[in-house]
């Protein structure tokens, strides 16, 4: 934007310095995860993902081994160890809890029983007597950790056993789930785009005010619709005469193999779900970016005598690409990423599992291996990071198109 003058206008600085906030205020926070899914579970639970690259201090205590094991040294009874377990340098020491930091390295501290500790900046200890001695002693001391990063949050995730089994189970929930809303929207979109029938406006009003109806208030009502198609009775006729009839797989099946109802805990039932979910979206979208499609070739085609399906086969759908790929990429991120609806329309069996559920058993049901989390959010979000590169050049060509007339 210019000026009269020439020059550009103060706002397109103001507007360049906000955009620059917002992608550094989204990317701090992503840098912290991606920093922190490379730290040990010792450096998370003392210092910030920012102290990352510089010698973190901790208070730690470690306990020697009972004094019956001394060996005898130079005349006197010596128990010797090592207080760090992964590297580092100890700064203070100290045999109480009430003053874990009134010796220094290197100095002999004089204990009660008689007896004395010293230890060194590399964490050995010495816990030695004049004569035989019992027991165990525990020692408080302060230690500085150098900055370290290691693979084994994300070794810990990707070998746990079944995560194989659970990705390919996202994959299948994600798939159909994101292919079959596209393929009924794009007909109902281009139904209320372009072909001319009573209500529909209303039509139009219902699937807007579809967009503001919470998730969650579906699940119960759609489950008790599921399962009263699963188990309902069905009247005997010439075709299911002497059949026994069983769930499994997909639906409810009579024993010739005639599928008659849907099973909720199935593929079948979280697709559908998951479409319902999506739908409003996907055909508010569409219909606004097929409204805005040049309304002379849809003319010119029918014209020349195409019918409705060919305009929507050959014209509607190739210029609908950009509106597609966006709608794709949201549906999929939410498809792949969801763990409420998995865990209602899915069983609870290890094999049924997603990834996400599958992430959530990791931690157990206590969260004791929290350190994970950030390792498997990275490991969770690679497919959708995969897809949204893939198709994000259609992204805002496809979310704009249609807002302004």
């Amino acid at each position: 934007m210019l000026s009269i003058g020439g020059r550009k206008s103060p706002l397109i600085w103001a507007v360049h310095l906000s955009v620059l906030l917002l992608v550094v205020i989204w990317t701090i926070p992503t840098a912290g995860l991606f920093i922190t899914s490379f730290r040990t579970a010792d450096q998370i639970s003392v210092s910030g993902w920012w102290t990352a690259l510089s010698s973190s201090e901790r208070n730690a205590v470690a306990r020697t081994p009972d004094a019956s094991t001394a060996k005898e040294v130079n005349g006197k009874y010596v128990v010797t160890g090592n207080v760090l377990q992964s590297g580092g340098s100890v700064a203070k020491f100290g045999w109480s809890s009430l003053h874990p930091t009134q010796y220094d390295v290197g100095q002999v501290a004089q204990l009660r029983d008689g007896t004395t500790l010293t230890v060194a900046k590399d964490g050995t200890y010495q816990w030695a007597n004049d004569k035989p001695f019992s027991g165990t002693r525990r020692i408080f001391f302060t230690a500085k950790t150098p900055p370290s990063f290691t693979l084994d949050n994300y070794v810990h995730v990707l070998t746990a056993n079944g995560m194989l089994r659970a990705f390919i189970n996202s994959l299948t929930v994600a798939v159909p789930a994101t292919v079959i809303p596209i393929l009924i929207a794009a007909y109902a979109a281009f139904a209320l785009a372009w072909m001319q029938f009573p209500g529909r406006s209303l039509l139009i009003a219902i699937v807007v005010g579809l967009l503001v109806v919470p998730l969650q208030m579906s699940l119960i009502p759609l489950l008790t619709l599921y399962n009263a198609i699963g188990h309902a009775t069905v009247v005997p006729d010439s075709s299911l005469m002497g059949h026994v009839l069983t769930i499994s797989g997909l639906g409810l099946h009579s024993d010739d193999g005639k599928m008659i109802g849907i099973n909720p805990k199935s593929y079948l039932g979280i697709w559908l779900a998951h479409t319902g979910f999506g739908l409003p979206l996907a055909i508010y979208l569409l219909r606004n970016y097929m409204v805005g499609l040049p309304r002379e070739i849809i003319e010119s085609s029918r014209v020349d005598g195409a019918t409705d399906f060919q305009i929507f086969r050959k014209i509607i759908l190739p210029l609908s690409f950009p509106a597609l790929a966006s709608f794709a990429i949201f549906q999929f991120l939410w498809t792949w990423n969801d763990l409420l609806v998995a865990t209602v329309f899915l069983s609870h069996q290890q094999d049924s599992l997603v990834m996400t559920g599958k992430l959530k058993d990791l931690l157990g049901s206590h969260g004791g291996d929290w350190e994970i989390l950030a390792a498997s959010a990275f490991i969770s979000i690679s497919v959708p990071l995969l897809v949204f590169f893939a198709l994000q050049k259609y992204l805002v060509r496809g979310l704009l198109a249609g807002s302004v007339k």
